[in-house]
């Protein structure tokens, strides 16, 4: 089973972040776009494995807390690696800092059942493309200065959820899994 943990994203950016591709995905030919209802926020791609290391995942998710919810703004947009020859078109998170702290504990704790450590630091993103070319690239990017600046909106977490993906030829589906609470009860 291929899956992943995330956190969702409120309606009212996924309506704003829709907006964005709509106006986008004509010029940036070479994108292929999400579909708004997709968008979420990756804390861990734990990627195939098999049904009883997700039974263990799901023990081990239950016992991620932080003391607070998670706040998060989501605004601006940019490329990895670069603008120049792009693989992803992004949007950006600003987070308190227990995000990443979430995400640090979630890689941690996957360790001892097999689940490899990122290599690259966690750095929160909205995927909103990823580039099979560069074809229109140049209009893409002329049409996003643009537009500029983005502010999609913001939203409060006290939940993530482990996610099924399945690969299909119009684009992944994800089905909920489990649901986590993450913050800790006042004593």
């Amino acid at each position: 089973m291929r899956v992943f943990v995330a956190m969702d994203v409120p309606q009212d950016v996924r309506r704003a972040l829709g907006d964005l591709i709509a106006k986008l995905e004509k010029t940036g030919r070479g994108a292929r776009w999400m579909r708004p209802e997709g968008i979420h926020i990756t804390l861990k791609f734990i990627g195939e494995v098999p049904d009883e290391t997700v039974e263990k995942v799901k023990v081990i998710l239950a016992g991620v807390r932080s003391p607070a919810p998670v706040q998060m703004s989501f605004r601006e947009t940019g490329f990895f690696p670069n603008a120049r020859h792009p693989r992803v078109f992004w949007a950006g998170i600003e987070a308190t800092p227990n995000l990443a702290g979430m995400a640090g504990e979630i890689e941690r704790r996957l360790e001892p059942v097999g689940i490899a450590a990122e290599n690259r630091a966690f750095r929160p993103h909205l995927t909103l493309a990823r580039f099979k070319s560069e074809e229109g690239l140049t209009h893409l990017r002329a049409t996003i200065e643009q537009l500029a600046p983005f502010d999609f909106g913001a939203a409060r977490a006290t939940q993530f959820y482990l996610y099924q993906s399945v690969l299909k030829r119009d684009g992944a589906e994800y089905t909920r899994l489990a649901t986590f609470n993450f913050v800790r009860a006042a004593t």
